[in-house]
């Protein structure tokens, strides 16, 4: 059965909520030995603020913005390479972009649900899609390194809404 792992990628977050997040990643760093340094506390700040994916452009485009200087592209890659590695952000393959992981505690393979018409996107944890992935890979004598599965469609609120359905296809 699924488990809800994160809110709805599209929602305000209350300061609550960041400052909560950001110091659970904080402690998580210094129990694994890691650095969170000053460049990733605010790549993962603005993922958490955003309420939304971001592709590494618009991170980048927000972060000059708060920070008020310009940012070079691979710093942000890898301030976002770190915190995937960590299990803090997952990436959203098919729209290339980041969202804040619920619960970097323990690995996990992403299920996405991915509104095509406003972009929202919610991820889940499915163990049973993980076992049976896992069995599948190992019958074929395969390693599986990275495991995302995305579903796009309408969201909840676009068909409440009766938001029109965008033409959008993988």
């Amino acid at each position: 059965m699924a488990q809800r792992m994160a809110a709805h990628h599209r929602r305000p977050v209350s300061h609550t909520v960041v400052s909560a997040a950001l110091n659970a990643v904080a402690t998580t760093c210094r129990e694994r030995g890691l650095q969170f340094t000053i460049i990733r506390r605010q790549v993962m700040e603005t993922l958490i603020k955003a309420g939304q994916p971001l592709g590494a452009y618009e991170l980048m485009g927000a972060l000059q913005d708060s920070l008020g200087r310009r940012l070079a592209p691979p710093t942000v890659y890898r301030a976002l390479e770190f915190l995937q590695e960590q299990h803090f952000v997952s990436r959203i393959e098919s729209r290339n972009a980041f969202v804040p992981c619920a619960h970097p505690d323990h690995p996990h393979a992403c299920v996405f649900f991915i509104c095509d018409n406003c972009g929202a996107s919610e991820e889940v944890e499915d163990r049973t899609i993980e076992r049976a992935v896992a069995r599948d890979a190992a019958s074929l004598g395969f390693r599986v390194a990275r495991r995302v599965v995305e579903l796009q469609g309408t969201c909840a609120t676009c068909l409440a809404t009766g938001t029109p359905t965008a033409s959008h296809h993988p």
